[in-house]
């Protein structure tokens, strides 16, 4: 009669175990070494969730606006007229080219990545934009604005519809004010009360092209 010995068993089979894990693991020997700064990780072993640039999606489509340049600072007509800011909050005039073919709508939002939210803070989203839209009239967000037939805005992240200004926490560095055109392949169904991130959700597999256009404002 065989005795199993089963702490040597139980031993053996740890062993069998630690050694398919390794085999399974990443390459961890530059912890502490060159790319110690990096978590220990290099690059090729991180995660990476940056968003593609512009220039990299726009295939054509361009979105400029005749009040300020991309990349300078935010116009004082757009800074809200709450949160303790005393700006008028009027939506920028844009003006967009470069619709790529088989385009059927288009969507704009402004985002405030810098917030101190957690998740950023959504000023403005419009969707089904017609295609043949070429931009969007000075003060088309605000109350009694004048958007192209068709489209629809969701709530800001005030809670009201339509456009909301710039107010970053007083002594922040100068946050970033990104708008952004999708061109789509289809029209959107959305049901009352959708937020902006499931505005941007429902953007998946729908997306021809997009581009951004983003201005800085800081007090």
């Amino acid at each position: 009669m065989t005795i199993l010995n089963v702490p040597a068993l139980k031993i053996a089979a740890l062993a069998t175990l630690s050694l398919s894990l390794a085999a399974c693991a990443p390459n961890m020997t530059m912890i502490g070494g060159a790319n110690a700064g990096n978590g220990g990780l290099n690059p090729a072993q991180r995660l990476s969730v940056a968003q593609p640039s512009p220039a990299s999606t726009a295939m054509g489509l361009t979105l400029t606006s005749p009040t300020f340049a991309n990349g300078t600072a935010y116009p004082a007509e757009q800074v809200a007229n709450g949160f303790g800011c005393t700006g008028p909050n009027v939506s920028p005039e844009l003006k967009w080219s470069g619709v790529p073919v088989g385009t059927v709508s288009l969507v704009l939002t402004k985002y405030d990545p810098d917030a101190p939210t957690g998740s950023g803070f959504w000023h403005w989203a419009v969707y089904n934009i017609p295609a043949t839209s070429t931009g969007l009239a000075r003060g088309a967000g605000n109350p009694g604005g004048a958007l192209p037939a068709g489209a629809q805005q969701l709530n800001n992240e005030g809670g009201q519809p339509g456009f909301v200004g710039a107010c970053p926490p007083v002594g922040d560095q100068a946050h970033r004010y990104v708008f952004t055109l999708y061109a789509l392949n289809s029209t959107l169904e959305l049901p009352a009360g959708t937020t902006p991130a499931v505005l941007g959700f429902n953007l998946n597999g729908k997306v021809l092209a997009k581009t951004s256009l983003t201005a800085y404002y800081g007090r």
